[in-house]
């Protein structure tokens, strides 16, 4: 039986769009973080075995866990603090790495999104249909900053959790207790917070994905050579003639607020580096230390910035040209 929300036809459509997208991208949105979070897994273990042969070969025996046991029995409650904030860190660590492969994820799916279409004439079967552009478009959208963001946090999580349930096990050789340990970690608050940071990396990578998408919807060919070429050489345009000294700011402002806001915002956590006052940001680090950049009431932080919502503007924009290009643009 249909639920009530799917007997909206544009609803209905929308969620069509979007099962294509991930059926004819399933290498990307779900096998490219499995097997990243697979290889990560796979080095830590060998890492960790590694580890254990030089130890026997060099005659360090702590087996028997009494030296560990002894350290842990003298931690106080800041000590086992730091004890859990490291055991998170273990899930973030996995997380991290799977960040980097959505970006790249992202990036490539958002620039042959509209032109693959048009290369392989598919786009005659799709306007054949009663489907908007914007809905197309849009379906793209989504699928690249919510359906690859929630596909890559899952298997973050999971992945994290083994990556943690390793390290205890392997502790758990040398006399430490695991459940002692699972329970100075916070899942709990690691999958909030991953979970929570997706709505904000919807905004925040909305000028990437307008871009690539423009290009994917504009371009002829080599989408990618116009995607970075042309902002590229804007900046080195502008930086050669210091252009903008006219409106007293340096060109290190366009390298950082036009051309790598707009490559690169797709990867998670850029916003942690374009998006805030860096001294503002030092300093609550240093009055509260921790996995403080991973807190969403930090993060949430940058809805008050102007960059965060100028680009959403411009992503908008950008997006807006892209359905344009898709409804008019002829390559026959």
């Amino acid at each position: 039986m249909n639920t009530p929300s799917l007997k909206n036809p544009a609803l209905k459509n929308m969620l069509w769009l979007v099962k294509r997208e991930f059926w004819e991208h399933r290498g990307g949105f779900f096998w490219a973080p499995v097997i990243a979070g697979g290889i990560f897994l796979l080095l830590n273990l060998m890492a960790i075995v590694t580890a254990e042969v030089i130890g026997a070969q060099h005659g360090i025996h702590i087996s028997d866990g009494g030296d560990l046991r002894q350290i842990m029995s003298q931690m106080d409650a800041g000590d086992m603090s730091k004890v859990g904030m490291a055991l998170d860190l273990a899930m973030y660590s996995t997380t991290g790495l799977l960040s980097v492969v959505l970006g790249f994820v992202v990036f490539f799916y958002c620039l042959g999104a509209l032109y693959d279409d048009r290369r392989d004439r598919s786009i005659l079967f799709w306007k054949s249909l009663p489907i908007s552009d914007a809905s197309t478009v849009l379906s793209k959208v989504i699928s690249a900053t919510v359906l690859a963001p929630l596909i890559a946090v899952a298997a973050g999580i999971a992945f994290g959790m083994l990556h943690l349930l390793m390290l205890t096990i392997v502790l758990s050789f040398h006399g430490v207790d695991v459940w002692h340990l699972l329970l100075l970690a916070h899942p709990l608050r690691v999958t909030v917070n991953l979970i929570g940071y997706i709505p904000l990396y919807v905004l925040w990578a909305l000028p990437t994905v307008g871009w690539l998408m423009l290009c994917s919807a504009w371009a002829r060919n080599k989408p990618f050579l116009w995607a970075v070429a042309l902002p590229v050489a804007t900046g080195l345009l502008v930086s050669w003639f210091g252009i903008m000294g006219l409106f007293d700011l340096s060109s290190g402002w366009f390298w950082e607020n036009i051309v790598a806001r707009g490559l690169f915002s797709a990867f998670p956590g850029t916003g942690s580096v374009f998006g805030v006052d860096h001294r503002q940001m030092a300093h609550q680090l240093a009055a509260n230390p921790g996995l403080r950049f991973m807190d969403l009431a930090d993060n949430y932080q940058l809805l008050g910035s102007a960059n965060l919502w100028i680009g959403v503007l411009a992503g908008g924009g950008l997006l807006a040209a892209a359905i344009w290009f898709r409804r008019w643009r002829d390559d026959s």
